[in-house]
């Protein structure tokens, strides 16, 4: 008798079995195939969609995809929020809105309070004569640190206040708290103080150990000169707040640019070292 012939798929096995998947058959590029170490065969391409060019999380899930930088929109709406205080104090000083009843009769009744000496010593905080050297001090300590945009900005952002207050005090022609002189709105003492000292704080910042401290400081200084000018009867209490929202619009516009320039030169830094030796 003739044996019965096996299977040629086992011609080689001791003893019958199921065929074995040949290395070049279809089932090979499957899922289940990466149980053999056999990845996917779309695996090994360059993604074509965005995607797949999404990056993992830790559970192995698709991530999404490279976030779009936000700080436009986070800037926008923070100086938009500013302006638009801003506005609103402006628009009860010319059109003689209900806000300027309480502003006043708060004024008259700060005027003249507290040690006179205090008073004078924290309202001269805001002469040019005293916080625009204090900027050039600190202009000129990051320009020999190589930091010269942003002193460069730093400098144009104290330029832009008197550009900014005059043409508002000339049209508001707002008459002061103890005199008949008119043009105190709105304050250019507060909105000199605040962006001189806050742009300092911001190019000094890099250099010290505790950066915190120094926007601490600006702020303690003109909030001591905005005290001192209402204090003295130098200033409406509306006229100081709406100099710090002027002010505090121009320093969050610098305080962007310049960590953006800072950035950028430190990304370009590291580039320049990896050169051929």
């Amino acid at each position: 008798m003739r044996e019965t012939p096996r299977p040629q798929g086992t011609a080689g096995d001791a003893g019958p079995g199921l065929p074995q998947h040949r290395s070049g058959s279809a089932s090979a590029h499957t899922t289940g195939a990466s149980r053999s170490g056999t990845p996917h065969r779309s695996d090994g391409r360059p993604p074509h969609t965005p995607r797949g060019a999404r990056h993992t999380d830790p559970t192995g899930h698709p991530g999404t995809l490279p976030p779009v930088p936000r700080w436009p929109v986070l800037l926008f709406s923070r100086v938009a929020g500013l302006l638009a205080v801003f506005a609103l104090v402006t628009w009860q000083v010319v059109a003689d809105g209900p806000l300027l009843g309480p502003d006043e009769r708060l004024g008259l009744a700060l005027a003249g309070r507290g040690p006179h000496v205090l008073s004078d010593l924290f309202a001269d905080l805001g002469n040019m004569e005293v916080a625009v050297p204090a900027l050039a001090c600190a202009a000129l300590v990051a320009w020999l640190r190589r930091d010269r945009r942003e002193a460069v900005y730093a400098v144009s952002a104290m330029v832009a206040v008197p550009l900014l207050v005059v043409p508002l005090k000339l049209w508001t022609d707002r008459q002061g708290p103890l005199t008949e002189a008119t043009g105190y709105y709105p304050s250019g003492h507060t909105a000199t103080a605040a962006v001189a000292y806050g742009a300092a704080a911001l190019l000094l910042a890099p250099y010290v150990r505790r950066s915190w401290m120094m926007p601490v400081a600006a702020v303690l200084l003109t909030a001591a000169t905005s005290i001192g000018l209402v204090l003295r009867g130098y200033h409406w209490p509306l006229d100081v707040l709406a100099s710090w929202c002027l002010a505090g619009a121009v320093l969050l516009v610098l305080r962007e640019v310049s960590s953006r320039s800072r950035r950028r030169s430190s990304s370009r830094t590291p580039s320049c070292r990896s050169g051929p030796s």
